[in-house]
């Protein structure tokens, strides 16, 4: 039977911008990398659900455990699931979460559980707080939080100085995707992007290892990769956001490099990752071309989301371009630095 219940609240979300507005009356915070969710507690009616209005609770029985644990039973919060995996967070491991089998569910839920990283109290013993100003939201917030020890349960920190997010940014590794900025005494304005955001984006030196036709006969992607310990070029994403008329000229530069190897490693194969149902055929190259490339997160050894091409790099030798170029990842322990006092 279909899932009939739906998220109490829309998630409030945020613009996208070039620059944070800097100036009194505004609390910045941590943009997480993990998933989204609204925490509804009644009792022990207890439901996370997704930034999509999906149900999430049965994915995360230990989330769900630790929130009958706290000291309320009248709850409404927004927060972000994460999950430290090995010795890194992982949003592949989040990812391996949405799964139909209950039994494995369990079994990951115990080798690798998540935690609840929260950043707002729309709602607390029975009394909304969704009109009341964020500084009073974030007061409530910091209450409930004192008044547990549950270890799982993260306060994601919060500053009045833009410099101080910035910092906790740069310091972050892969963990944070960026700073939000709210205004503190704004209501909780859900489904409104009332928010303000800016992106941690970083750059890769990549091969051109083939690329994918589209119907004009022009070039409809670029396809990534990156050598790895073993000298095999390893598929590790795609550049498609090319305007139409650049298209046929950039088919005219790759076709005299078709005769090549293209992806001696991990290659295309099976089902596209970022397309499904779309063919994964591509045309393979010699390793000739470098493109840098603009890309936000790396999941698995790849790309999350498409990149964006920048430039050539006609000045970089192809066997230059591996993988520990890439941003590493935010280890645990420092997590705990990012999010502990201020710089």
């Amino acid at each position: 039977m279909a899932d009939t219940r739906h998220s109490p609240v829309a998630p409030m979300e945020a613009l996208l911008v070039e620059a944070l507005p800097e100036q009194p009356g505004w609390f910045y915070e941590p943009k997480w990398d993990g998933f989204r969710a609204i925490v509804a507690r009644d009792g022990d009616d207890i439901e996370l659900w997704s930034k999509s209005g999906k149900p999430l609770g049965r994915y995360f029985p230990e989330v769900v455990a630790l929130v009958r644990a706290l000291p309320e039973t009248q709850l409404l919060l927004d927060g972000e699931l994460v999950i430290a995996m090995g010795d890194h967070l992982s949003f592949e491991a989040l990812q391996a979460r949405l799964h139909p089998a209950a039994t494995r569910i369990a079994r990951l839920s115990r080798e690798t559980p998540a935690h609840l990283v929260v950043f707002d109290c729309l709602g607390i013993g029975g009394t909304s707080l969704l009109d009341a100003p964020l500084r009073e939201r974030r007061a409530a917030l910091e209450n409930l939080h004192r008044r547990t020890d549950e270890p799982a349960l993260v306060l994601s920190p919060v500053s009045t100085q833009l410099s101080q997010a910035e910092a906790r940014l740069a310091a972050s590794g892969g963990a944070l995707d960026g700073v939000i900025a709210k205004p503190s005494d704004g209501p909780y304005a859900a489904g409104e992007r009332a928010m303000r955001k800016v992106k941690q984006l970083r750059t890769a030196d990549c091969v051109v290892g083939g690329y994918r036709r589209g119907a004009s006969g022009g070039v409809a992607s670029l396809l990534l990769g990156l050598y790895d310990t073993a000298g095999k070029l390893d598929l590790v994403g795609f550049s498609s956001a090319f305007p139409a008329r650049e298209r046929i000229a950039l088919g005219r530069k790759l076709t005299p490099l078709e005769d090549g190897p293209g992806f001696t490693g991990r290659a295309p194969g099976g089902p596209s990752r970022w397309n499904p149902g779309k063919s994964s055929e591509y045309i393979p190259l010699r390793h000739e071309l470098v493109a840098e490339v603009v890309y936000d997160q790396v999941t698995g050894g790849r790309f999350r989301h498409g990149t964006r091409f920048l430039r050539w790099r006609p000045d970089k030798a192809p066997e230059r371009c591996t993988y520990d170029q890439l941003q590493r990842e935010l280890r645990p322990a420092e997590l705990l630095q990012v999010i502990g006092a201020p710089p």
